[in-house]
């Protein structure tokens, strides 16, 4: 069985090459020049480049790379899992779709699953992981490792707060008006994925009580925190991420903490100092 996964998952190179699981990487576009997320550029360099004052774009992963992967898998006569980026983040996934209905033309028997995660960064990177650890322990049929990937995604929390709102400003995402006093005020945002898509839930002054609040959350809304991945992201600041490690460590102990960078393509959006943590809501409900 062939998994694929994009690089929106936020997992390192190096969890694609030992587990062998085919990348499409998302692009970053600086200074006119085209990169893919993860292969050609590393996310220290994209957040070097916003505090240099560059703004990055990001795009889809290649349709024709998408199209490429999909005749290789009907030729192997493998099934195939892509587990993709949130749709409403990203038209990944609906390229993805359409690139697959092309392949299957040709080839009606090719036996792909495509999941729309609605999930984002590590939360994404959770499935995918998921995905492999059910296929090494043997599991060969793909209907059911997608049933228990949608179950898992749809139980998938997002908490994350960002250090600086100006960074969100410039790619639109809040006013630059609530940037500047945000910033005035030392106020950091609190946001959440919601059906996909990414909502601002609460604002609090100041490092300490923003990652505090994150863990009220969690208690509220994680269930059996203890027996869980917990993971944390971070966009090249891990001395934030060490401290709501700590916190979560004292509370819940969990029985593994991740800890990963955010990629290019995220790390584009949301500027450096950004954290975020992942985990399930009442997941054995």
């Amino acid at each position: 069985m062939k998994i694929f996964a994009d690089s929106a998952s936020d997992l390192p190179k190096s969890f694609f090459e030992d587990n062998d699981v085919t990348l499409f990487p998302l692009r970053v576009l600086i200074d006119d020049k085209e990169y893919d997320d993860i292969m050609t550029i590393d996310s220290k360099e994209v957040y070097q480049a916003i505090r240099n004052g560059k703004q990055p774009k990001t795009s889809q992963v290649s349709p024709e790379l998408f199209l490429r992967k999909w005749k290789e898998l009907a030729s192997s006569g493998e099934s195939g899992i892509y587990i993709a980026f949130s749709s409403e983040l990203s038209g990944t996934f609906d390229t993805a779709i359409m690139t697959g209905d092309q392949a299957k033309e040709t080839n009606p028997k090719m036996n792909l699953i495509i999941i729309d995660s609605r999930c984002a960064s590590l939360g994404y990177g959770l499935l995918v992981k998921e995905a492999v650890r059910l296929r090494d322990a043997g599991e060969d049929d793909v209907r059911t490792i997608e049933r228990k990937i949608r179950y898992m995604a749809a139980h998938m929390e997002h908490l994350f707060t960002v250090q600086d709102l100006d960074y969100m400003a410039r790619g639109g995402r809040v006013s630059k008006t609530s940037a500047f006093i945000g910033g005035l005020l030392n106020i950091k945002p609190l946001l959440h994925v919601e059906n996909g898509k990414l909502v601002p839930i609460e604002k609090h002054r100041g490092r300490k009580k923003v990652l505090r609040r994150m863990a009220d959350l969690m208690a509220e809304r994680g269930d059996n925190l203890a027996e869980q991945t917990i993971a944390i992201c971070h966009s090249d600041d891990e001395g934030i991420a060490l401290e709501l490690k700590a916190i979560i460590e004292e509370l819940f102990h969990p029985k593994n903490i991740e800890i990963h960078m955010i990629g290019s393509v995220i790390g584009a959006h949301v500027g450096p100092g950004t954290v975020g943590v992942f985990f399930l809501n009442k997941f054995n409900q």
